[in-house]
């Protein structure tokens, strides 16, 4: 069939054609904004779930719903790279000019214009963040050069500008688990902070599973200040929807058990189904989608998740990591426990533990439990029983 014609995008963020199986956390983002917007409080979203479930496209979903209820949407993705003091100067400044036009700002907004700029210059010792806006600094305000205290100073004063403006702000933050432990309790004192001022101010974080802990482990309060929607693979209806939907749209049919098998092999995540669906409607030269073209194609499906999805995970490992990544594999799937993964490996769980640990600090890993691990990638054990074991390293050893 024509590729130019193909309903699916297997891309990173990219929204599916049909968005299905997300109900629950949609509903919950709309009572989330429409309490903040009658002066209630409510307790911010942190979404977690392995890669390629969908949570950045749901961050979108947020972004767009905000935007239509009149509410100013700020998207960020967290990377160790950038500093976060920095980082949030720049997406405060992106706020309050969103909040309202300089020309247009009120008292409040200009009260925090002058906040943001003592906060810049606390966090980069340089004004040029904030010089076009042309204030000066607020003193005793977000300049303590306490991160913790500064960065809650600046989320209250965008709170207020933005209730003195009739509007509201959500930060969408991707990839949330690469902060560090204490830029997350900055920002959880911060958000904190504004919940007790019912300001129309929140957040809606995203991450892999470890986040629940992080945030614990950063401010014992975490868990009253967020609720933690977990994301998953799709509900089979709601799988075969993903899947048939597209096609239908167009008018391509599935025949008799064709979707369903595509759904059986990538267990309803929702990345794989809009792989597997791009390749069936390139591979098949015409309607209806059989089964057997299902089986047909299923070399190519895997080839191309190893090639790209699975690859570039394997290619940030050193060889003894890979060899430990293995290990679990052979174990079976779910989480496995450091002491069997060492003794497949010949070792003892202290020789093993900094492997263990790098895996987790790259996002390989996450564990669910004490002195258990698991892949952040679904499927990833399928893929190393299958690939080469000389495959994948790019690192030494």
């Amino acid at each position: 069939m024509d590729p130019r014609r193909n309903p699916y995008t297997p891309n990173a963020g990219a929204r599916p054609p049909v968005l299905v199986g997300r109900d629950d956390q949609l509903e919950a983002f709309d009572v989330l904004l429409a309490r903040l917007e009658n002066g209630y409080a409510e307790q911010s979203l942190l979404v977690t779930g392995l890669r390629g479930v969908g949570k950045t496209v749901l961050l979108g979903e947020f972004r767009a719903r905000a935007e239509a209820a009149g509410w100013v949407a700020i998207e960020a993705e967290i990377t160790r790279q950038t500093d976060f003091g920095t980082r949030m100067a720049q997406l405060g400044r992106r706020a309050l000019l969103h909040i309202a036009p300089k020309a247009r700002w009120k008292d409040r907004a200009r009260r925090a214009a002058g906040i943001l700029k003592s906060f810049t210059l606390t966090v980069t010792s340089d004004g040029a963040l904030t010089a076009a806006l042309d204030v000066d600094p607020v003193e005793g305000q977000a300049d303590s050069g306490q991160f913790v205290e500064d960065l809650a100073d600046l989320l209250v004063a965008l709170g207020e500008a933005a209730r003195d403006h009739d509007t509201g702000v959500v930060l969408l933050f991707d990839e949330i688990q690469f902060l560090s432990s204490d830029e997350f309790e900055a920002l959880i004192v911060a958000l904190h902070r504004t919940v007790q001022r019912a300001l129309p101010i929140t957040m809606v974080g995203a991450g892999l599973p470890q986040i629940a802990r992080l945030a614990g482990e950063a401010k014992s309060y975490a868990e009253r200040l967020f609720t933690f929607p977990h994301l998953g693979s799709l509900p089979e209806d709601a799988a075969l929807e993903a899947l048939v939907g597209p096609a239908r749209s167009l008018g391509v049919d599935y025949g008799p058990g064709a979707a369903e098998a595509v759904v059986a092999y990538t267990q309803g995540y929702p990345f794989f189904l809009q792989e597997y669906g791009k390749i069936l409607w390139d591979e098949t030269e015409e309607a209806p989608i059989d089964e057997a073209a299902v089986l047909a194609v299923r070399p190519l499906v895997d080839a191309r998740l190893d090639a790209s999805f699975f690859r570039v995970r394997v290619e940030r490992t050193s060889r003894a990591e890979l060899e430990y990544l293995r290990a679990m594999a052979a174990l079976g799937t779910g989480a496995q426990n450091a002491g069997d993964v060492a003794r497949r490996l010949g070792k003892t769980s202290a020789q093993v533990a900094p492997l263990r640990a790098r895996l987790i600090d790259k996002g390989l890993l996450y564990t669910p439990g004490y002195g258990l691990a698991a892949f952040t990638v679904p499927q990833f054990d399928r893929f190393l029983l299958r690939s080469p074991p000389s495959e994948g390293s790019g690192e030494g050893r």
